[in-house]
């Protein structure tokens, strides 16, 4: 589905990447692991449209999306989870999801994917009047979960989605996100819980100073020595 080949980038006079190449296949997770700062969500901006690539090529269903504006790509299907879930705080809950839908002019869809939203989280459900900022740090997380899914999108980028949360609340983030996969979505994951990254994921690469180093099966990264070692604290 989504190919990325050979890119280099960055920002500025700072080279960030340096020739990655990576898949994501239709309906697969695919995650991405390494320590910060080595280019997993300078990978998600490139993919965005947000960084511009030096050279190399990204192409989403065979055709290049490079040099798109970010609006065009999100309307060729894919969306962005970002970092910190950059909820809007002064809207409510309700107004938030409108947002993830503020492309689409297919109405009747945009209330299935409404009562979808509601179904993964029912929490969300009884704060539609609420305030974004006002929810807990798990509540925004489900908030921008479901604001990316209002886009309709094939293709979702993830990245860092349990950074700051309890433990009890990842676990369920986790369990939301094998339930997107299971409705036919391709997810594309940056996340520093290698463990539950690994465990969730259908494909793996392990980004090193903008570099992919090492890629295969969830299961087969999990059990590397290397990536034991320097990731999972064994």
């Amino acid at each position: 589905m989504l190919h990325i080949d050979n890119v280099f980038a960055g920002y500025g006079s700072t080279k960030v990447l340096h020739g990655v190449s990576l898949s994501a296949k239709q309906g697969h997770i695919t995650t991405l692991i390494g320590a910060n700062g080595a280019g997993k969500t300078t990978i998600m901006n490139c993919i965005m449209g947000l960084v511009k690539c030096a050279s190399g090529d990204i192409t989403l269903g065979g055709a290049s999306i490079l040099g798109l504006r970010s609006t065009a790509i999100v309307q060729k299907g894919v969306t962005l989870i970002p970092e910190g879930r950059h909820i809007f705080p002064q809207m409510t809950v309700a107004e938030n999801l409108d947002v993830g839908a503020y492309s689409r002019k297919d109405k009747q869809t945009i209330k299935e994917d409404f009562e979808w939203v509601m179904q993964l989280f029912p929490l969300l459900r009884q704060r539609l009047n609420q305030a974004g900022g006002t929810l807990s740090g798990g509540e925004q997380q489900m908030l921008a979960f479901g604001r990316a899914l209002m886009a309709h999108p094939s293709l979702i980028l993830m990245d860092e989605p349990s950074m700051g949360l309890a433990p009890i609340v990842v676990a369920s983030i986790f369990d939301t996100i094998l339930k997107i996969k299971q409705m036919g979505k391709t997810v594309l994951l940056v996340e520093q819980n290698a463990a539950l990254a690994l465990e969730v994921a259908d494909e793996a690469y392990v980004v090193e100073l903008g570099k992919i180093v090492l890629s295969g099966t969830g299961k087969s990264l999990a059990e590397d020595p290397l990536v034991e070692s320097a990731y999972l604290g064994l």
